[in-house]
């Protein structure tokens, strides 16, 4: 009986109760007393009846277990094994999944959408001055033979890109390690001080910083930052921005064209990537009959910075700054000679600064050369 229900009784009940209960001093006891005495009481004849059932189920199914060993052995083993098939495939679902955690962090490979395993490649692109981005396709057997290679060290193994900055004599300096996930093919990378060309290895880097190379990329250079202020908000276009990635990339280098980068693009866009004289019989060829038409202008960009409350005038006119004190003015660029005087002045007129930019712009038109498409 709970507290609750041993107060609605009366005190002589309660009195009645404890004494058949043989509760000790039941006869000076109040009422208060009395509840709080049964209310123990209660509990421990009810945790003593669980028990008891308890020992009775446990009983019963050894009881059950030793019948079930002496029914007939083969619908035994027919039983067992309908629940083996019950049971298998989960059970190995959810290792498969354990194990899956456990290598998400070292596994690079890459199958393809079929399934198999592509050759390994590793391809860098660049995205602007101070980003780059790497893509790659590893095989099983290449992580296998990492694997044997490492030996212990696997276990504590980490993946990482390598990038390596390029010398003007072809040497390559390891510039840093970049660790990378497992279950992904594709990253990221912030580099500094623009323009340089960079090259990149993937791999495994053990405890003890030993490096095992899966796949060395193309190189590639980092274009000069701060030519415009214009943003290319769609740069992650690769179909759009293709020609412009090659370029950037490395595709049109006089030293060649790295295949694999070649190769991705042409996969991606389905159409053939290189100069115009290795892709003039593509599906955009022209006729022969056509007139190319072909026309070439420049613009010329003046940029800077200066204190955010100055006033800058360029050739006279005044322009406008940014709050952190920077400013472009996109200016044409005619068949001349110019001389741009650009000029500062601090806001109490006390102090002035000017720079003059003398800029000409030369064209030539060369004759057209026609080649044979017969040839």
């Amino acid at each position: 009986m709970t507290p609750a229900t041993l107060r609605n009784q009366t005190c002589k009940d309660l009195a009645q109760m404890a004494k058949k209960l043989g509760v000790p001093g039941w006869h000076a006891m109040r009422k208060d007393q009395l509840v709080c005495v049964l209310a123990k009481l209660g509990k421990k004849k009810s945790a003593t009846q669980t028990s008891a059932t308890l020992r009775n189920r446990k009983q019963t199914r050894k009881a059950n277990s030793a019948s079930s060993t002496k029914c007939n052995s083969s619908s035994n083993r027919g039983r067992s094994a309908t629940i083996h098939k019950k049971t298998d495939p989960r059970i190995r679902q959810r290792i498969h999944q354990f194990q899956g955690r456990l290598n998400h962090r070292r596994d690079l490979g890459t199958p393809d959408i079929h399934g198999r395993m592509t050759r390994d490649r590793l391809v860098v692109m660049v995205r602007d001055p101070y980003w780059l981005h790497a893509y790659w396709e590893l095989s099983l057997q290449s992580i296998e033979r990492a694997r044997v290679a490492l030996a212990q060290a696997w276990h504590t193994a980490l993946p990482v890109l390598r990038l390596f900055e390029m010398g003007e004599d072809g040497s390559a300096i390891a510039h840093r390690d970049i660790e990378i996930h497992g279950g992904v093919n594709n990253w990221y990378l912030d580099v500094q001080d623009p323009p340089k060309t960079f090259r990149l290895e993937i791999g495994y880097l053990s405890k003890d910083r030993a490096f095992y190379c899966l796949s060395r990329s193309n190189s590639v250079t980092t274009p000069p930052a701060g030519t415009s202020d214009a943003l290319d908000e769609n740069w992650v276009d690769v179909a759009e921005n293709a020609d412009r990635i090659y370029a950037m990339s490395g595709g049109y280098s006089p030293h060649g064209t790295s295949q694999e980068l070649q190769e991705l693009l042409e996969e991606r866009l389905r159409r053939p990537m290189g100069t115009p004289m290795t892709t003039r019989y593509g599906a955009g060829a022209m006729a022969k009959d056509d007139k190319m038409d072909f026309a070439v202008d420049a613009e010329l960009i003046v940029y800077g910075v200066s204190h955010r409350e100055a006033h800058v005038t360029l050739k006279g006119e005044p322009v406008q700054l940014r709050p952190d004190g920077t400013f472009t003015v996109r200016l044409s660029m005619p068949e001349r000679r110019q001389v741009i005087p650009v000029v500062a002045s601090s806001a109490d007129g006390m102090e002035q600064q000017t720079i003059i930019l003398a800029v000409e712009r030369n064209t030539k038109v060369m004759e057209p050369i026609i080649r044979d498409i017969t040839q």
